[in-house]
């Protein structure tokens, strides 16, 4: 019977060590795949420009040392503001359950880096849409759903991202669904997220939109002019459900000084929506420009040359300090995790494997002095 028992102690006992072993082996494993990055100490943006963003797209760059890196060199740029994506579908695939995870690793590692976080939200899990719909497709009977989240996230971060765009582009097709735009829709949708964020979290800024600049279709099935949108939301009852306006604002082929018209998109068109808001009764609200830019792809229609990229960029950044009512504005797109391999890596201001472009070295350049 001792020796039975020994035996058994002896067993456990290897059971135990090959156990920790294992797990010993595993965590080594977990952390070759997502070694851990400190955060390092606080830091601030050095910078002529205090509304100077830039749009980050970290949401799919996994490895944290390059989520870290990314951020050091948007300070380094002189840009206070960024504009980051954070999907419902990937924090919530499951109803009610919430993982914050990737989305802390960007926030604190922004914060720490001394940068402003403009949070966008959208893009519907599979449970919260029908079968078969792209992920812009959010029907009514989901709102509440997508409140919570907001709801949640507003919760979570709360003293850490202080502005959350809800929604991105409603008035064209693609952004809601593949249905024709709709801004009574969308404003009862803000209503429902606007009213379950602020009770979770009464210091957040709620920013609409945010609208895409176009004219539209004539059939209005593809695109609603960004004025008519606009429009049509205060004529839904939206004012009392933001409290910032958040408008995209490319300059096409034109120079960021080209004067706003109702049938041109450029830059200026912002000034258009601004005259809306105030017409409205809403003069007291500030906008966001949440994208903007310039591209210069070399043989893309809607392109400009390096030069006049680099040129026009510089000029909206120091264009936006005169707008009083302007409160940031974030170029498209800082960084992608990997190439596009299409016109739109040439938005870019840093390659995927983090080389500045010259846009990039000539804005840090107007932005911090050097």
């Amino acid at each position: 019977m001792k020796v039975l028992r020994r035996s058994k102690r002896w067993a456990l006992g290897l059971t135990l060590f090959v156990f920790l072993v294992l797990a010993a082996l595993w965590w080594g494993w977990l952390r070759m795949q997502h070694p851990l990055v400190p955060l390092g100490p606080q830091m601030h943006v050095q910078t002529l420009n205090p509304k100077a963003g830039v749009h980050t797209r970290l949401e799919n760059e996994v490895e944290a040392w390059k989520i870290k890196k990314t951020l050091e060199m948007v300070r380094e740029l002189g840009t206070p503001w960024i504009v980051e994506y954070f999907p419902w579908a990937y924090s919530e695939p499951r109803k009610g359950d919430y993982r914050f995870d990737h989305a802390d690793l960007v926030v604190d590692h922004a914060n720490r880096q001394g940068l402003t976080v403009i949070a966008r939200l959208g893009l519907v899990p599979d449970w919260a849409r029908p079968k078969d719909t792209i992920a812009n497709y959010l029907p009514e009977e989901r709102y509440e759903d997508f409140a919570n989240y907001a709801a949640a996230f507003v919760q979570h971060f709360a003293g850490r991202v202080n502005y959350v765009i809800i929604w991105n582009e409603p008035n064209l097709a693609l952004e809601w669904g593949y249905r024709p735009p709709d801004p009574v829709a969308y404003t009862e949708m803000l209503k429902v997220v606007s009213e379950a964020s602020r009770a979770a979290n009464p210091e957040v800024t709620i920013l609409a939109g945010a609208l895409a600049p176009t004219l539209g279709d004539p059939s209005g099935q593809l695109g609603m002019s960004d004025l008519a949108f606009l429009q049509g939301m205060y004529d839904a009852g939206a004012a009392p459900y933001f409290d910032a306006l958040a408008v995209h604002a490319y300059g096409l082929t034109f120079p960021a000084d080209d004067p706003p018209d109702p049938d041109i998109v450029n830059f200026r068109r912002v000034e258009l929506l601004r005259a809306m808001m105030v017409a409205n009764g809403d003069g007291h609200k500030p906008i966001h420009i949440t994208e903007a830019g310039w591209n210069d792809h070399p043989r893309w229609t809607r392109a400009v040359r390096p030069a006049q990229r680099i040129r026009y960029t510089i000029q909206a950044y120091q264009m936006a300090l005169g707008w009083d009512w302007l409160t940031s504005v974030s170029m498209w797109a800082f960084r992608y995790p990997a190439p596009e391999k299409s016109y739109r890596d040439y938005f870019t201001f840093v390659t995927p494997d983090f080389q500045p472009k010259p846009i990039y070295l000539e804005v840090k350049k107007a932005l911090r002095g050097d």
